[in-house]
């Protein structure tokens, strides 16, 4: 028996692109985050630094955690980007230079945040020895830098699919009849 196959347009795949690319990271998210467990569980043969345990936000916080949740919740923001787009009414609409780049500044922002935030810390640390715990103030503004950069990354992917959205439904909202 043959399969029958359909067409399907650029925006219902940009869609489903968003939504892959956001399950995708998800779950990547869900599995650097057995990072922060580990982390917890070794945590209590580390040598803290007096300033480490007066900041309660550093002694609560695994170094990771910043990375693993902007993984999970922006992969999330993506499966729900995708999913406006999918409920986009396709007639004449095409897929924009913008769509494009807000998949992929998404993606590569996520992506970025893990490498810095996760991995850019053993770099950092190579560098500035438990930068994290004594504090270290220069290891800790390149990591940070580092990790809002690639924050900032998926945020202007963001940012560019709404506007790309927004400008559909206000497409739409001039082409209905009064």
């Amino acid at each position: 028996m043959a399969r029958r196959t359909q067409t399907v347009n650029e925006v219902t795949m940009i869609g489903a692109t968003f939504i892959h690319w956001g399950l995708a990271l998800f779950i990547f998210g869900l599995v650097i985050g057995y990072g922060p467990l580990a982390h917890y569980l070794h945590g209590a043969f580390e040598e803290t630094g007096e300033a480490f345990l007066k900041n309660v936000t550093l002694w609560f916080g695994c170094p990771w955690t910043l990375s693993v949740y902007t993984v999970q919740v922006g992969s999330l923001g993506m499966v729900a980007i995708g999913c406006v787009y999918l409920h986009q009414p396709t007639d004449d609409l095409e897929v924009e230079q913008r769509d494009l780049a807000a998949l992929w500044l998404c993606a590569a922002g996520l992506i970025l945040t893990f490498l810095t935030g996760y991995i850019g810390y053993f770099v950092v640390n190579a560098i500035w020895p438990s930068f994290y715990y004594a504090p270290v103030k220069a290891g800790k503004n390149v990591w940070l830098i580092a990790q809002g950069f690639s924050i900032l990354l998926y945020l202007i992917g963001v940012v560019l699919a709404y506007m790309s959205i927004r400008h559909v439904t206000d497409f739409q909202v001039e082409r209905s009849p009064s």
